[in-house]
């Protein structure tokens, strides 16, 4: 059965990343939740996705030069409805609380101006939460961990098994991750990121290739584009995690290539795709030509 991980928490219906948006997840029946993760100025783990606060929230400015309480004063909502800000160690009580099985992946991202402290942090907050490394689990939650960023995954690796770990990758360009940047960046610095961006997803691909990681996680483009890599990594028993799988015609891709798991906006509307599919898959026609189908 192809999981279904809520990107950002339902984030078709609530605003991204928020209370409300994982609240949702859960309630439409997601298999797992879908977080990207920051540092605080005062060393929290919070579940924002971009390093500055413009897009999503009623604040400015950079996450990271900001404390807890400083960005909990502004409204994360959008489309007219309220978003409340999560800590990771927050959105884990949520899982919990949710007393059946979820994936919870989190991606820790980079660039960052802590670096790999970002790490050491999550890892804090999973410990706390009484977290086994071996299994990563921690009592309902299976914990995926994963990065663009190979040193990220390197210093992982340290502490969590392959089998846990995911490197993303996909067809991007530096246009891509726009949001994770400053604004108004040089001309030199931009084109000095474009270079480790590149060499980031030559390097996380070797890591695929050589099973220092378990999973791999591609965009959509990057399927559509090279099935046969997918393929490749599915037989070379690779968990393979799908971002972002919106689409009834992408979702029915990745069930046609064995993908183990998607990530979509669209929670219970994906199910219900995967549903239909698995309804027309099932249905079974005699080989006599006469056979009148309906």
């Amino acid at each position: 059965m192809t999981l279904v991980i809520a990107h950002r928490g339902a984030s078709a219906d609530e605003p991204e990343q928020t209370r409300e948006a994982y609240a949702a997840a859960i309630a439409q029946g997601a298999d797992g939740v879908e977080c990207d993760v920051r540092l605080t100025a005062d060393g929290v783990v919070v579940c924002l996705h971009d390093g500055t606060l413009d897009r999503t929230s009623t604040g400015t400015g950079a996450v990271h030069e900001l404390t807890l309480d400083e960005l909990r004063a502004f409204d994360y909502g959008a489309r007219g409805r309220p978003g409340t800000l999560l800590t990771l160690e927050e959105l884990l009580g949520l899982a919990r609380g949710a007393r059946r099985p979820l994936v919870l992946a989190i991606e820790l991202k980079h660039p960052n101006p802590f670096g790999t402290a970002i790490e050491a942090a999550v890892l804090e907050v999973l410990d706390r939460a009484g977290w086994d490394a071996r299994a990563s689990r921690i009592e309902n939650v299976r914990v995926s961990l994963m990065s663009f960023n190979p040193e990220s995954i390197e210093v992982l690796a340290t502490v969590v098994p392959a089998e846990h770990l995911m490197v993303l990758t996909g067809d991007l360009v530096l246009d891509d991750v726009a949001g994770e940047l400053p604004n108004e960046l040089p001309a030199a610095e931009r084109a000095a990121l474009a270079a480790q961006l590149a060499e980031a997803l030559r390097v996380g691909r070797s890591l695929v290739d050589a099973g220092a990681v378990g999973q791999v996680g591609p965009d959509i483009e990057l399927v559509r584009a090279d099935p046969e890599l997918v393929r490749g990594w599915l037989g070379a028993g690779r968990t393979v995690r799908v971002w972002t799988v919106d689409d009834a015609a992408d979702i029915e891709l990745c069930v046609a290539l064995g993908v183990s798991e998607i990530t979509t906006d669209a929670p219970a509307r994906a199910r219900a795709v995967l549903d239909e599919f698995a309804a027309r898959s099932s249905i079974r026609f005699p080989d006599d030509p006469e056979q009148e189908h309906p």
